[in-house]
């Protein structure tokens, strides 16, 4: 399994497989997930997508984001049952045969003649893996994810889905981490809009943005999020975000 060398910056994007997600029956646990432990070891994700259980949207949705991004992560189909097509969508998209892989099967067999169970046809489904692909250990119920080129696949199960990003994590090219700092600001978002975009302006090497919440007490409030990835730039970003936020508090007490 080969890394992407290690970057600066190093993207990503997920690719979220499954009808039950777009109609609402199952609510999606896995992207907030991912996102934070992608940015806690330092890599951006960009992009996210939903997309049926449809083998031409999934490939088209994948070739998209696998030739943008260093790494796609994709979540769900690869299941027993007969719409999960994600392996083959991916096979397809890289333009690979498909077939049962002696790796994945003997995973597999092994997990199910420890509990007595029966290696049927729907169960062999998840021993298909694409060929030149590298098996994603699943410490959780054994059916394994793969990883070809810069797409992870691994199950829609948040459980499991945790466990291989686990599994993947050390193998991942890393950039410089994210650093962040908030800062209450005792304010309404719509009292700091303009004096803000002049200290994002002002700071073009940090990213800074507002995000309301309701205090208990105080009523409509905000939080003001700063980000670099230099510790000088966060530092400065921060002061002038303090520094103008004092100044309107001290206006609108006149």
């Amino acid at each position: 399994m080969t890394a992407t060398p290690p970057a600066d910056l190093v993207t990503a994007a997920i690719l979220v497989i499954g009808d039950e997600i777009l109609s609402g029956r199952t609510k999606d646990k896995n992207i907030g997930y991912i996102a934070e432990y992608l940015t806690n070891i330092g890599i951006d994700l960009k992009e996210v997508r939903v997309v049926s259980d449809d083998e031409d949207e999934i490939v088209a949705a994948l070739n998209a984001l696998r030739h943008r991004y260093t790494y796609v992560f994709t979540t769900g189909g690869i299941g027993p049952t007969h719409d999960d097509i994600t392996a083959d969508s991916v096979a397809k998209a890289f333009g690979v045969t498909i077939d049962v892989d002696p790796r994945a099967y003997a995973i597999l067999d092994a997990r199910f003649k420890s509990l007595g169970t029966e290696m049927n046809e729907a169960r062999k489904r998840m021993t298909r893996i694409p060929a030149g692909a590298d098996l994603v250990v699943n410490k959780v119920s054994a059916a394994p994810g793969f990883w070809i080129g810069n797409v992870i696949v691994m199950a829609g199960v948040p459980t499991i889905m945790q466990a291989m990003l686990d599994e993947v994590a050390p193998k991942l090219a890393t950039g410089i981490k994210m650093l962040s700092e908030s800062v209450r600001a005792d304010l309404k978002e719509g009292d700091i809009g303009t004096e803000l975009g002049a200290v994002a302006k002002a700071h073009p090497d940090a990213i800074i943005g507002s995000y309301p919440f309701f205090d208990d007490t105080l009523g409509p409030n905000t939080n003001v999020v700063v980000r670099a990835r230099d510790a000088a730039v966060l530092a400065a970003a921060k002061d002038a975000v303090v520094e103008m936020l004092e100044k309107v508090r001290a206006q609108q007490k006149v």
